[in-house]
């Protein structure tokens, strides 16, 4: 019974190791996204350009027009109108139109989900994920990225970043050459400034699609909190009651 549980433990320890060595090889160095969940003009623009750059290939089937325009404080109209290009039913979840083999054709593979992404990823990843794109010809797409070395997709948002080249630095013990910078050659519709903002308000909204809830838990919070300290404050007169006859 003891050397079973023994194996169970190293296996479980080197589990850990392994996701421990992944995470660190996928994004060693994030860049902060500095969201705000609280920022209802930050969700709401990424909804947006989430709907517009993103929503094409990448389902958010966790999540309905209709909680999404609760939350964010939109109308029904402003949803339907602006943000549904499926023609899905208001209080459906958001799909995407793309066939399973056109995405397989395409990218290789269907492209997956992010309802998720910012549970499992975290904002920093994918901000930090949709500034690292750069050309690369030898990719069938003709892009390439940093911080996901071989991602089977293109940048979405190239024409607001404008076009990024990499410059590589020494080839490592394998002969292989990684990105060490990455410089914008042609400029794009926005500025730095503004394009940072435009990958934070995407980060953001992302990371309310993977929680919902967390918008209303962090509203009742401030409740709990408050509830606690008036207990407590009760049970400390009560105490200070109960041992007043004590001598």
């Amino acid at each position: 019974m003891t050397k079973k549980w023994i194996a169970l433990l190293a296996s479980a320890a080197a589990g850990l190791l392994f996701s421990a060595a992944v995470l660190a090889s996928e994004g060693g160095n994030l860049l902060q996204a500095g969201n705000d969940l609280s920022d209802r003009a930050s969700l709401q623009r990424g909804a947006k350009l989430y709907m517009n750059y993103c929503s094409g290939c990448h389902s958010l089937k966790f999540l309905r027009y209709s909680r999404m325009a609760e939350d964010l404080g939109l109308t029904e109209e402003e949803v339907m109108s602006n943000l549904n290009f499926t023609g899905a039913k208001f209080g459906e979840q958001i799909q995407v139109t793309m066939r399973n083999a056109d995405g397989t054709a395409w990218f290789g593979k269907m492209p997956p989900d992010l309802s998720l992404a910012g549970r499992v990823r975290g904002s920093n990843w994918i901000y930090t994920y949709l500034k690292s794109f750069y050309l690369d010809e030898s990719r069938p797409l003709g892009w390439n990225n940093q911080l996901f070395p071989n991602a089977s997709m293109p940048n979405p948002l190239w024409e607001l970043q404008g076009v990024q080249h990499a410059e590589f630095g020494e080839p490592d013990e394998t002969g292989t050459r990684h990105p060490e910078r990455l410089l914008v050659t042609t400029p794009g519709r926005q500025s730095a400034e503004e394009f940072d903002q435009t990958v934070r308000d995407i980060a953001n909204f992302l990371e309310y699609a993977g929680e919902p809830a967390a918008l209303k838990r962090q509203a009742l919070g401030v409740w709990v909190i408050l509830f606690l300290v008036a207990l407590t404050f009760l049970g400390y007169l009560l105490k200070q009651e109960y041992w007043s006859d004590v001598h």
